[in-house]
This record gives structure tokens, sequence and C-alpha cells, in this order.
């Protein structure tokens, strides 16, 4: 287990931003249960490092983030 120094911002793991990216592209697909189970694989570490970076450049947290996402997706014509 890594300790953070209150300086170094926690950080992402390669594993998590992977699960992240899947989560991202199964919520745009319309497949919720396989974007629930990649966001339930990330570490601790890693979340507290995504939360820490959203709130850093964009303003928002993660919830907010994915309901722009679907709402937007929701709102896109379907096309094969």
């Amino acid at each position: 287990m890594t300790v953070h120094t209150p300086s170094a911002p926690p950080h992402i793991s390669l594993m998590a931003s992977g699960e992240l990216r899947d989560a991202l592209t199964a919520i745009e697909e319309g497949k919720g249960a396989t974007a629930i189970a990649a966001l339930m694989a990330i570490d601790a570490e890693s979340w507290r490092a995504i939360e820490h970076r959203l709130v850093t450049l964009i303003g928002s947290d993660l919830r907010e983030l994915l309901l722009a996402v679907a709402e937007r997706v929701a709102d896109e014509p379907f096309s094969a």
C-alpha cells in the first residue's frame, strides 16, 4: 500500500484507468450492468485519485459526469 504525503495526489492505477474507460464505453453502448461491474473493479486509491482529478479539472464528481454522459447518450438517435 502506498502512503501519500498531503502534497502528493493519489495515483490512478493502469488497471483502474482501463476499468473507467470500459465503464464509460459501456454506458455509451447502453450496457448498464457492464458499466457497474467495471466501476466496482476500481481500487480505493484510484477512486480517490479519480475524484480528485475530476474536481480539479471540471469541478464535478464522477456521478455528475456519468449522469451527463448517460443523458447525452439517451438524447442521441440510435445509429447502427
